[in-house]
């Protein structure tokens, strides 16, 4: 198997389950005993999400690129970016390297393309939600991308980052949410992306009448396909 490279802790609590879920599609694929052969770097996330709120685009870029090659000549074949918010800096990383970058982004948009789907709706970050890094990412794949309006992405961004983020999964927090994917479906989404990998903590299928597209489940299971070859 190739090694594959992960740059996690933004935040730890979805990296944790990159490593289960990478590791589980191994086994399940190969059977026996079989594991993932994986090098990790794992961030203090506060001094990312500093980084963003403060708009140090290219200080964060800068450590992202320079922890992405540490991994490369560490043996990495590839390199997942645990998170989809970071993303936005993935030319960036991009540039730095000779081996693959598996984009989070493009392995979500594909699957949803092979489920038939056209017209999306999109939950994450505010920077996901609202930035072009990400919505034109998945324009690039004949997607059309909703978002919910100003006040319910406030709401999503804000459980995030206060409760997801800090393990925190409230009932109250998980029906805002319903209710925002409920809209999106009002308006025409025919599925809905989890489009930050902690929001697979608080809502799934059960929680709308639509097909949800997890993205940490997505990313997870393509670097462990690319690790099996």
């Amino acid at each position: 198997m190739r090694t594959i490279g992960l740059i996690g802790g933004m935040s730890w609590e979805s990296t944790v389950l990159y490593y289960k879920l990478i590791n589980e599609r191994v086994r399940d694929r190969m059977g026996k005993l079989h594991s993932a052969p994986l090098l990790m770097y794992s961030y203090d996330f506060q001094e990312i999400k500093e980084m963003q709120y403060d708009g140090r685009w290219a200080e964060a870029a800068a450590s992202l690129a320079e922890v992405a090659q540490r991994l490369e000549k560490a043996g990495a074949r590839a390199i997942v970016l645990c998170t989809n918010t970071m993303h936005k800096l993935a030319p960036d990383i991009t540039s730095k390297l000779t081996i693959p970058f598996i984009h989070i982004g493009d392995a979500t948009a594909q699957r949803i393309r092979s489920g038939g789907y056209r017209r999306v709706g999109l939950l994450g970050t505010k920077f996901t939600m609202e930035e072009d890094f990400y919505v034109d990412r998945l324009r690039a794949h004949d997607l059309d991308v909703l978002v919910p309006p100003a006040d319910e992405r406030a709401d999503v961004n804000r459980i995030i980052y206060d409760e997801l983020c800090l393990g925190v999964v409230a009932d109250a927090s998980r029906r805002r949410y319903q209710d925002v994917m409920a809209a999106l479906v009002g308006r025409g989404a025919e599925c809905i992306i989890l489009g930050c990998t902690e929001i697979t903590m608080l809502v799934g299928a059960a929680d709308t009448s639509v097909e949800t597209f997890d993205t940490t489940a997505i990313h997870a299971e393509t670097a462990a396909d690319f690790a099996i070859g």
